[in-house]
């Protein structure tokens, strides 16, 4: 029996600021085994029952990985002459061969721009708040689809 999970957090980077939050009222809801939320959260969270609480720390390597050096790209600045806007800190989709990417700007010469395509949480070391809010047996269209359709199963696409 595949289950729904859905908990409400509190997501804490390792200086103790509030990274992000679900939303009042509004748990989020994951298919258990089915790699939609961190594979160490969930294994810390999954023998919660409805209405419990923990405080769970997970390390950058275990979170979204640590700082990849091959994941920054310098890229000449006339093949981004496009976009108008461009600064350190904004964000680009890229198009690549194996699929879409988002990238950060990180550092702008007078001849390059440099791009990083790590995860923004990547080597950081991570604390989720986390309670519990409910717990079902997914539906099998959930478990083909390979997510839950909303809290309680209902909600289409």
């Amino acid at each position: 029996m595949r289950r729904v999970l859905a908990f409400n957090y509190v997501l804490k980077g390792p200086d103790g600021n509030v990274l992000d939050a679900s939303e009042r009222g509004q748990p989020l809801p994951f298919l258990e085994g089915a790699g939609q939320i961190i594979p160490k959260l969930e294994e810390e969270i999954k023998d919660l029952k409805e209405g419990d609480k923990k405080t769970v720390k997970i390390a950058a390597k275990d979170a979204y990985g640590e700082v990849r050096d091959n994941m920054f790209m310098d890229v000449p600045k006339e093949e981004l002459a496009h976009l108008p806007q461009l600064e350190i800190g904004s964000h680009l989709r890229l198009e690549l061969g194996q699929g879409a990417h988002i990238v950060r700007v990180t550092k702008i010469t007078d001849s390059h721009v440099t791009l990083d395509g790590n995860h923004p949480l990547a080597g950081q070391d991570l604390e989720f708040s986390v309670e519990m809010a409910l717990i079902r047996e997914a539906t099998t269209e959930e478990v083909l689809h390979g997510h839950p359709h909303g809290l309680h199963g209902n909600s289409g696409h």
